[in-house]
């Protein structure tokens, strides 16, 4: 086992009523590393930190933690701690005593819980709140209470479950760089849940991005974003246009009736690819400038830069611009070679990238969602 590793996942499979949830997981986490689960709901992200956690045992696979394998080991024997979107504060309990509890299952002096206690406290931002009661806490204070309580154990791995999946958005932003800050001062390794790409992207060294209980992709945020391995993974991590292209030689590919330099080689000669471009690497010109063409159908203004989407050929195509272009224009569009990123055909090809369908994949989503919510579950 590699020295700076702390935690591996070997061929970890688990299936639920029949249903494969999990697929061949194969993981290597590094101590000290902020690494990030991502994927839509029901992905598997979820059950691979519950097997981690030691609350769901997987059908197949290993799970080794400092080079030892701890298949079988309960909860509590393992040095990880583990904080859910629902805190799971004790009301009843004022803030020291949350803090304290579990450091009075070890059995610490008085004087040794105190000085944890305060110096998790300091680390959370909430000196002086040793006395309040748990309810009069803003869900933020709760959920740093929440981290202090986590963090006073000491574990060598902190898993968070969507932790910050309750709060408002401002205070999810603030609390975002609260726990990179609070991981990085600490060493530790924290393994994050989220479905949130910009959460992923903000805060992680290594990003999982994970679809149908198999892991698509694994790299860091920029790695994600600008080289996405395929369709699911461009789609899910940003916004992209994706269309079907194909590659006449090393560095040239024919889409959308033209012919285009790009940086990509190693395909076979007139081999059909997927083609990525990111909405804010087109250049918006005059039609006779353009590489390519098409009808401005929709504009909306996003404080930063106006989304435009265009008809090309049929298939819509998202533009992030800070010039505004109005609906029924007939504009240009200029793609420099850095921006095309050519990906192999996969499952998912066909499935992402065309604007049509964007509002009714937005509607399923949150039917979807809505029904995950009114059963009360949280496990993927």
């Amino acid at each position: 086992m590699e020295k700076n590793v702390v935690i591996e996942l070997k061929h970890i499979s688990v299936a639920f009523d029949g249903e494969q949830i999990l697929k061949d997981i194969n993981l290597t986490i590094r101590n000290g590393e902020f690494i990030t689960f991502l994927g839509p709901s029901g992905c598997g992200k979820t059950t691979t930190l519950r097997i981690i956690a030691g609350f769901l045992e997987p059908d197949e696979g290993d799970v080794i933690f400092d080079g030892k394998k701890i298949n079988g080991m309960p909860p509590h024997k393992r040095q990880v701690n583990t904080i859910f979107q629902r805190y799971a504060l004790f009301p009843h309990l004022n803030v020291y005593e949350n803090i304290a509890f579990g450091l009075k299952l070890k059995k610490l002096s008085k004087a040794d819980i105190d000085k944890k206690v305060k110096e998790m406290l300091s680390l959370v931002n909430l000196k002086g709140f040793e006395h309040r009661n748990i309810n009069s806490l803003s869900g933020g204070q709760q959920q740093r209470v929440s981290i202090a309580r986590a963090l006073a154990v000491d574990p060598k791995v902190l898993l968070l479950d969507e932790p910050l999946g309750a709060l408002d958005l401002k205070l999810r932003k603030d609390m975002q760089v609260e726990l990179k800050k609070i991981q990085q001062s600490l060493g530790i390794t924290f393994i994050y849940v989220t479905h949130d790409q910009e959460e992923a992207l903000s805060m992680s060294d290594t990003i999982v991005v994970m679809d149908g209980g198999k892991i698509q992709q694994i790299g860091s945020p920029t790695d994600a974003y600008n080289e996405p391995v395929n369709a699911f993974v461009a789609d899910f991590i940003g916004e992209s246009n994706i269309v079907d292209g194909i590659m006449k030689q090393d560095r040239v590919v024919e889409f959308s009736g033209h012919v285009f330099d790009c940086l990509d080689a190693g395909f076979d000669r007139d081999e059909k690819v997927d083609v990525v471009v990111r909405p804010e690497d087109v250049d918006v010109v005059p039609v006779e400038k353009g590489m390519l063409t098409g009808t401005v159908t929709g504009v909306t203004f996003k404080g930063v830069h106006y989304e435009i989407i265009v008809d090309i050929n049929g298939f819509l195509w998202m533009i992030q611009s800070t010039d505004i272009s109005y609906v029924g224009d007939e504009i240009g569009l200029y793609i420099e070679p850095d921006a095309i990123h050519i990906m192999k055909k996969s499952e998912y090809s066909g499935m992402f990238g065309d604007f049509s369908s964007f509002s009714e994949e937005f509607d399923e989503l949150s039917d979807v969602n809505a029904g995950v919510e009114s059963e009360g579950s949280d496990d993927d």
